[in-house]
């Protein structure tokens, strides 16, 4: 469609976030006559989401922004088989416990994004373990098996992919696209939801469950998918050098949330202010338009913004003054991430490879020692070229720490504990 009557699609489509949609039109009356429910289901597959769910994760708070009710799904139950969907190899499969310690964790960054409660606008957060748990294998099969082609499902993408690999596809995920359509259902008939949204990987999976509501009774259901996020260079949205980007602070501090989103390539400053912000769309324009050294501004607002909604204006605006100290002043900036290190491995020296691991800037003695080879490293800002140097209490500075320095970007502060 040229142009959507709804503030919700009109949203999406100039901020990009727009991929497929199954039923444009029908959708878009729906969204501009009355409000409507739409979901994103989530594997809580580790105690915190990260960067790479952000575009999902916005889509609900642009619903919820324009006055619609927002699910985010977490697949308590799906989770305890793992999706197969473009996975090169199975799951390692959870525990109840350990399932239902992720969610809660989860729920913490989402509330950033969303006002969950129990009015007709706020956001919901379900656990498909709620119907998922008490299945009768044998009615299951009976009532909603028979609606699946085994053909129809060999055909898809996300199985293909695995079929043609040496890693076997096993039953228990073969069952994950059926599990994932009754969901759908399953939500269409608690909550009157009619949209589900997600990566446009999940599509198949998806339309799925719209052919199953079609033959289970449900009102007529939608779908809509985001395009699947590279950077400029093809790098995964979401993982960096030394590992995953996440969501939840005790899991990365808001500084190197901030320093990631203050790296991305410039390619990317325009398209990330759109997917990740909130701004509005003239004041992103102007910024958009910036060239030369101004885009490195533009990168400061884009990881200032961002970091914002997720950890607080507050602490967003003092990550960038940690990184202006840091970068600009030449500082040892407080707020640099820590690592507190016993007084007596510092009195007796601790190698540098080993001090590296423990600081998280590399993630084992090899990568340590061609970052050093390399000549990435530095103590106290000047350049280390000895592997199997000590580092220990004579390097502590006046501000009471020792600096440990990869490249020009990542600061570690060590600290001495007592």
């Amino acid at each position: 469609m040229s142009e959507f009557k709804s503030d919700f699609l009109r949203t999406l489509k100039e901020r990009g976030f727009i991929h497929q949609v199954s039923d444009e039109r029908g959708l878009d009356d729906l969204f501009a006559k009355e409000t409507v429910t739409a979901y994103i289901g989530f594997d809580p597959t580790a105690p915190s989401l990260h960067a790479g769910s952000l575009i999902q994760i916005m889509m609900l708070h642009w619903m919820q922004k324009t006055g619609h009710r927002a699910i985010s799904l977490m697949g308590g139950g799906t989770g305890m088989v793992g999706d197969p969907s473009f996975k090169e190899e199975a799951r390692q499969l959870m525990t109840v416990d350990t399932i239902e310690g992720n969610i809660a964790s989860i729920k913490r960054a989402f509330s950033n994004y969303l006002n969950y409660g129990d009015g007709p606008k706020d956001a919901l957060m379900i656990n498909n373990a709620e119907w998922l748990r008490s299945l009768n294998y044998l009615e299951f099969l009976r009532d909603v098996g028979k609606h699946f082609s085994v053909n129809r499902m060999l055909s898809f993408d996300s199985v293909k992919t695995r079929l043609d690999r040496e890693q076997s596809l096993s039953f228990l995920e073969f069952n994950y696209m059926i599990l994932q359509a009754y969901d759908f259902v399953e939500i269409a008939k608690r909550y009157d939801c009619r949209l589900q949204m997600g990566g446009s990987d999940q599509w198949g999976n998806i339309v799925n469950g719209i052919d199953l509501g079609h033959r289970m009774g449900t009102p007529q259901l939608y779908a809509l998918t985001s395009p699947l996020l590279t950077t400029s260079s093809g790098a995964k949205m979401g993982k960096s050098a030394t590992g995953a980007i996440w969501l939840n602070a005790d899991m990365l501090s808001a500084y190197d949330f901030w320093q990631y989103w203050r790296n991305t390539e410039d390619a990317d400053v325009s398209r990330f202010l759109k997917l990740y912000t909130t701004l509005p769309m003239d004041e992103i324009a102007r910024l958009s338009a910036l060239g030369g050294s101004e885009i490195n501004e533009v990168k400061k607002i884009l990881a200032t913004e961002v970091t914002a909604i997720l950890h607080g204006r507050e602490s967003a605006d003092q990550a960038a003054e940690t990184a202006r100290k840091t970068f600009e002043e030449g500082l040892v900036a407080e707020n640099l991430p820590s690592v507190d290190i016993p007084g007596t491995e510092l009195d007796g020296g601790i190698g540098l490879l080993s001090l590296m691991v423990r600081a998280g800037l590399a993630g084992s003695n090899g990568e340590a020692r061609r970052h050093i080879q390399g000549g990435a490293v530095r103590i106290n800002d000047e350049a280390v070229s000895d592997e199997r140097r000590l580092i220990g209490s004579s390097e502590i500075t006046a501000d009471g720490v020792i600096k440990l320095s990869l490249g020009k970007k990542k600061h570690i502060l060590i600290r001495r504990a007592a």
